[in-house]
């Protein structure tokens, strides 16, 4: 650099420890370096030492958003040069195509947060242009176009290699399935409004059809309902406003307006008020006669509640003292403060609490109505008519006392008992006894579309509609037999809409449409809504 050369250090980011040591103090030097010299960095979106960034000058590639910018970005780097090596270029072109409409739709498809996608995938350009290159090869050695092996390959091993979650295989599958067909080499419409481009044409040809028929983009186009994007634009405005809310100043109240120590002490004694006494453990076992499935599950949610109570107590009373000090103030101390006068639900009360995305008032009252399940089932101790399985902190335990008992009345082998839905015409207020061939459940709401009482199947969302309630379900236990079922979506149930983490069990719904509908729309039961 001292005699005014040029360097250019290419993808910075895969070398943290030598960018941040070596390169970072390099930098300081750079005042006595030669005027003509420069240095150019190259790195993908990451965390890079300050000191670097303040005295570069920053140029960013944002990648384009929208499906039609993506699968037009896709189609570039594959010139006619690609097609034409290949003895049977018009297949090829076909499939590329497809690949690059199915590798926009993955990488755009997690915009819709949970409903798109369970977990987050390094979907990139090289998977692509792997599967491309596998096409051709199975093109070259096979008369007939391999849609088996090739579905299998992409779904399974170059994209499949990237995902980790089973439903989320399922929907890569699902997509190939529909994609990777023979409609495809002739021209079909790959989704509402769209039809594939004829394979006759160059590369140029194609790109320029991309460019004038690619219709507004729309849920629709990745197989979802139009109330998707509803959902998608409320997550957007709700992290515009979590970072509004994280850069205002949390100084003392003014122009009339209450201190952050006055609204948390307003909202701990609002919560200490309401919080409800705690349960006569020992009094409780007394009167228990039999120790059944059911009844060690209430008893472990007794003691959950217990523990979750306790720790609340203590650490809002910690903080009442702190208030009006008589205790040091600590982090946690101030941490739950805060979060007290903002509305937010404590993250230390969640190592003993149940998953939640609800604020902090809706959740005290979500606390309270669980609380009053398991006082109300102390008084018989029966099995309820009808169980809010979200009102549990360990649903997975209720579905498993259902197939012990079951297993255990028809001696079954409890490792081949699986469990079985059945919805019912009826709210939960109508059942009239519990079932004694299971259990029924409620609380459930379905997300992507909705249950139709009158045909007794899933059907599509009413518009504006994101969450349906579900009515009562039957839970029972049946012995595994490996068959699949008829007009069956199996519909996974999750404990919030964060989805992937809190995966509960399987329910099998009837549908009059294939599953491969709802498996695209994302339709997925919750237990609980913010």
């Amino acid at each position: 650099y001292k005699n005014g050369g040029w360097a250019f250090l290419q993808n910075i980011h895969l070398t943290p420890r030598w960018t941040g040591g070596y390169l970072e103090k390099r930098c300081d030097d750079l005042e006595t370096a030669h005027v003509e010299f420069r240095m150019f960095l190259s790195a993908e979106a990451s965390k890079l030492p300050i000191n670097i960034l303040q005295v570069c000058v920053k140029l960013t590639n944002e990648p384009p958003e929208g499906l039609g910018a993506n699968v037009r970005k896709n189609w570039l780097p594959f010139s006619d040069d690609f097609f034409e090596s290949s003895a049977k270029p018009g297949e090829l072109k076909s499939i590329t195509f497809a690949l690059c409409l199915f590798h926009a739709v993955v990488v755009e498809r997690k915009k819709f947060g949970p409903q798109g996608w369970n977990r987050v995938y390094p979907f990139n350009m090289g998977d692509l242009a792997s599967c491309a290159q596998v096409a051709m090869n199975y093109l070259e050695a096979n008369p007939k176009v391999p849609w088996e092996d090739l579905r299998y390959i992409f779904g399974e091993i170059m994209y499949g290699g990237h995902v980790t979650d089973l439903f989320d295989r399922r929907l890569v599958s699902n997509y190939l399935q529909a994609y990777m067909l023979d409609d495809l080499l002739e021209g079909f419409e790959i989704f509402p409004g769209f039809k594939t481009p004829s394979n006759s044409g160059n590369s140029r040809d194609i790109l320029e059809y991309i460019d004038s028929e690619f219709p507004q983009e729309s849920p629709t186009a990745f197989g979802m309902h139009p109330n998707a994007e509803i959902g998608f634009r409320l997550m957007q405005a709700d992290t515009m406003f979590t970072n509004i809310r994280e850069l205002q100043p949390r100084g003392a109240g003014g122009g009339g307006g209450m201190s952050v120590t006055e609204k948390a002490k307003l909202m701990l004694d609002d919560i200490m008020e309401r919080m409800p006494d705690a349960f006569e453990i020992m009094e409780i076992l007394d009167r228990v006669e039999e120790r059944t499935p059911y009844i060690n599950v209430f008893l472990q949610e007794i003691e959950r509640m217990q523990e979750l109570m306790f720790f609340m107590r203590k650490s809002l009373a910690e903080l009442a003292l702190g208030l009006k000090g008589d205790l040091q103030i600590t982090e946690s101390m101030d941490t739950l403060m805060n979060c007290l006068a903002g509305g937010q639900r404590p993250e230390i009360w969640d190592k003993y609490g149940f998953p939640s995305k609800r604020p902090l008032g809706s959740w005290v009252v979500d606390l309270l109505q669980r609380h009053k399940q398991l006082a109300d089932w102390t008084g018989d101790m029966g099995l309820p008519k009808s169980t809010w399985i979200s009102g549990l902190f360990n649903p997975q335990s209720f579905l498993t006392s259902v197939m012990q008992t079951t297993a255990r009345k028809n001696d079954w082998p409890l490792d081949k008992t699986v469990t079985q839905t059945e919805v019912q015409k009826k709210a939960p207020e109508e059942i009239l006894a519990a079932s004694k061939e299971g259990a029924y459940i409620h609380g459930l709401f379905m997300e992507g579309a909705r249950w139709d009482d009158k045909t007794a199947s899933m059907e599509e969302s009413r518009p504006k509609e994101l969450y349906a309630k579900m009515p009562v379900v039957l839970i029972r236990a049946v012995m595994w037999t490996g068959l699949e079922l008829k007009d069956n979506y199996v519909c996974p149930v999750y404990k919030t809409q964060d989805r992937g983490p809190g995966f509960v069990f399987n329910a099998g719904l009837k549908t009059k449409a294939a599953p491969s509908k709802w498996i695209l729309g994302g339709v997925g039961l919750l237990m609980d809504v913010a």
